[in-house]
């Protein structure tokens, strides 16, 4: 008995995609202009994304007691051909003033002339650095593009002047996030369409699946600009180029596989609402489950204790949640707008259907009766070899995973996250030939207030330290002035040798924090050098702890959607090898093919997030056909025409995933490009190793057993219906890549 076609009345034809259509304009119309605006409620300041129980947010906020402002410094380097002799010293001072004008630079408190600390030159005589602070901290990107302006237009000559320091970085960080509004939007739908036209060789489909991702992502942003609005997440430069690729992938796979389903049906009758019913009831379950499983996932993030990586998981889900709202609402009422239009010049036409049978074509496995091509090749291979297919496949990932071990994810230095040219880290290594590396960013140290002199000996002592100081309210140390004093607390500046944010500077704060309590028992250690080294050990904790919750929380979710415990055993086994593949294959293109200094402490992560996430995305949309085929000509030809009909759209859904979050590369920072060739690797291996060979090999061998304790596995083989398909129903192979009729079951 067939499952009945759906056909709703001519009113509701008619008003229910006109309805959908309108509310998604409606929210693209909202959500549009906000692209430009999100930039304003976004923070890229490391220490704000720190734990409140973090030693270094402690020493801040001690920090802020001492100061009149919550300015941030920029250093002003100049560097002289020639040595600076007192009167050339003089020359350079005016410059002073000059700084000081500059709108954003915090003005002086009387009686000191000016906030600003300089000429201070260096000892060999070459540079001098001024240390300017800057008050307008929201807007740090244009004061510091204000202070190289007028440096540059005051210039002696004979100098070369950068402006770095704290300041100086940031605003160079923020430069090369301004990207992700502009061309790395750009650059991922430019390579979306482009896939999307090679796969249906048709002009209205991309523009149609790409209006659903971007409205997805209108939506999005809509409610992301909110929320940070009302402080309630915390929005970064990094959460906004993520959001906005995942949710351009997921919106376009999700809308791959309801294409993949309404071309079938379309080949099967001619109404073309019969035919999105027919989709619909084959591709809700696995697309909803699809989100779910990856805004579980996200979710889990919440248990971060970085304030960015907790921040980034209900962003990323609610751009999941939007995907997948876009794709069963709105590209439904596109395709049922367009039907057969939408696939032109290759409009899909109703093709002589063959029912399920268990027997084969020609010689073929059961299952494999219509499919041809690729997928026909690979379904051979996998009945007649299956357990040498799935071992040698199950070695391969294996052998690749031991790269892992020569992964370097212990943080780089600040100056080597910015992979364009940058005049701050061009300026942080010249302060490093000319100066004390870490003037500008001192380690500070908050120490009680009769343990002072004891604790300030201490840390003169402490190899790697250049000077030490005692706060006395003023820019520079002045000899013989008394120290400020607040709630019992001073607070102590300590110069290092290295840079401020080098791995050798974060060796010198544990040392100091070994040895200073011993001192002090209430000292704490902070600064520029301890935030980075906290940021780096918190995601490092933050790694075994999401882990294990993402693995169990995805199980759950695939035995409620399998029905069975040994399948989604299978699928998370697979995920995490080709996740530990991947994550292997990078680290040594890292290390010997891009020659990167090392990662950021969070990119594992995410990487795993985002690919054990996504890599359970494409087994759920092949498991849910195999299980769907089982239950109606048994399991093993279940696999193979699982495979078979699914096989061009995962492929394909996969090469656009990878290609957008490619995308990623074309910021130049450094986290960025490595998680993009993480995942774009790492979704390559699924789609085409993973998911193709490894999975449908391994339960094919399995057999039925692979649906323990199901009825599928007590039974076997069902005459009855499985996910509402029934065992008379007809279905046709479903092949992206191609255009001519679909192949016939």
């Amino acid at each position: 008995m067939e499952t009945k076609d759906w056909m709703p009345q001519r009113w509701l034809r008619i008003m229910l995609p006109t309805l959908l259509i309108l509310l998604w304009l409606a929210v693209a119309g909202l959500g549009g202009p906000t692209f430009g605006k999100i930039s304003s409620v976004s923070s890229n300041d490391q220490a704000s994304f720190l734990p409140a129980s973090a030693e270094s947010t402690l020493a801040r906020q001690w920090q802020q007691k001492f100061l009149d402002s919550k300015s941030i410094p920029a250093i002003v380097l100049l560097v002289s051909e020639s040595k600076i002799d007192d009167a050339g010293l003089g020359a350079y001072a005016s410059l002073a003033g000059t700084l000081g004008a500059v709108p954003g630079v915090e003005a002086p408190v009387p009686p000191a002339p000016s906030s600003i600390a300089g000429p201070i030159p260096s000892e060999d005589r070459k540079a001098v650095e001024f240390i300017v602070p800057i008050s307008d901290t929201g807007n740090v990107k244009t004061v510091v593009a204000d202070l190289r302006e007028a440096v540059a237009a005051n210039l002696p000559p004979g100098a070369t002047a950068y402006v770095t320091g704290p300041a100086g970085l940031t605003a160079d960080l923020v430069n090369a996030f301004g990207g992700i509004d502009g061309i790395l939007l750009l650059v991922a739908l430019v390579a979306v369409f482009v896939i999307l036209l090679v796969v249906y060789r048709s002009v209205v489909l991309p523009v149609l699946v790409l209006l659903t991702s971007v409205f997805a992502l209108c939506a999005s942003i809509l409610v992301v600009y909110a929320l940070a609005s009302m402080d309630w997440i915390t929005l970064s430069g990094q959460s906004q180029g993520i959001l906005s690729i995942l949710v351009i992938g997921a919106a376009t796979d999700y809308s791959l596989l309801l294409v993949a389903r309404y071309r079938e049906a379309l080949h099967a009758v001619d109404s073309k609402w019969a035919a999105l019913g027919r989709a619909l009831r084959g591709a809700w379950e696995p697309i909803a489950a699809s989100g779910a499983t990856v805004i579980i996932a996200l979710l889990c993030l919440l248990v971060s204790d970085l304030n960015s990586n907790r921040s980034l998981g209900p962003i990323a889900a609610i751009g999941i949640a939007f995907s997948l709202l876009s794709a069963l609402t709105f590209l439904p009422a596109l395709l049922v707008l367009f039907g057969r239009g939408a696939f032109w010049p290759f409009r899909p036409k109703v093709v002589k259907l063959h029912r399920h049978s268990s027997s084969g074509d020609a010689g073929a496995p059961a299952g494999l009766a219509g499919i041809t091509g690729l997928w026909r090749r690979v379904g051979l291979l996998i009945a007649a070899r299956p357990r040498t297919t799935w071992i040698a496949t199950l070695i391969l990932l294996a052998a690749a995973s031991t790269g892992v071990l020569q992964l370097q994810a212990n943080g780089v230095s600040q100056t080597q996250i910015i992979l364009a040219p940058s005049n701050a880290v061009d300026g942080q290594k010249a302060l490093g030939e000319h100066f004390d590396a870490g003037s500008g960013s001192p380690v500070v140290v908050i120490a009680t207030e009769d343990r002072a002199a004891a604790v300030r000996e201490a840390v003169a002592a402490q190899p790697g330290v250049s000077d030490v100081a005692l706060y006395s309210g003023s820019g520079r140390p002045v000899p013989g002035a008394p120290a400020v004093v607040e709630d019992g607390r001073v607070l102590i500046n300590a110069t290092l040798v290295e840079p401020a944010d080098s791995q050798a500077a974060e060796q010198v704060v544990r040392e100091l924090r070994a040895a200073l309590p011993a001192v002090d028992a209430d000292v704490l250690v902070g600064g520029v050098t301890a935030i980075a080294l906290d940021t780096n050990e918190t995601a490092q904790r933050d790694l075994w702890k999401i882990v294990p919750l993402v693995l169990v929380v995805i199980l759950l979710v695939l035995m409620v959607l399998l029905r069975s415990v040994v399948a989604p055993l299978v699928l998370m086994g697979s995920v995490v090898l080709s996740y530990t593949a991947a994550m292997g294959v990078s680290a040594l293109v890292f290390n010997h093919v891009f020659g990167f200094p090392g990662a950021d402490a969070t990119v594992p992560l995410f990487g795993f997030v985002f690919l054990v996430a996504l890599g359970v995305d494409y087994n759920i949309f092949l498991m849910t056909r195999v299980r769907e085929e089982s239950a109606l000509i048994g399991t093993r030809p279940g696999v193979l025409r699982g495979l078979g009909v699914t096989g061009g759209v995962i492929t394909s859904a996969g090469v656009v995933l990878a290609a957008t979050f490619a995308a990623l590369g074309v910021i130049p920072l450094l986290f960025l490009a490595q998680l993009a060739f993480i995942v774009a690797f790492g979704v390559l291996l699924d789609t085409v190793v993973v998911r193709s060979l490894l999975v449908p090999a391994l339960v094919y061998d399995l057999g039925k057993v692979v649906w323990w304790p199901s009825r599928l596995w007590r039974d076997g083989s069902s005459s009855g219906s499985a996910h509402g398909v029934s065992a008379g129903s007809t279905t046709v192979a479903a092949e992206p890549a191609r255009t001519g009729p679909a192949a016939r079951r």
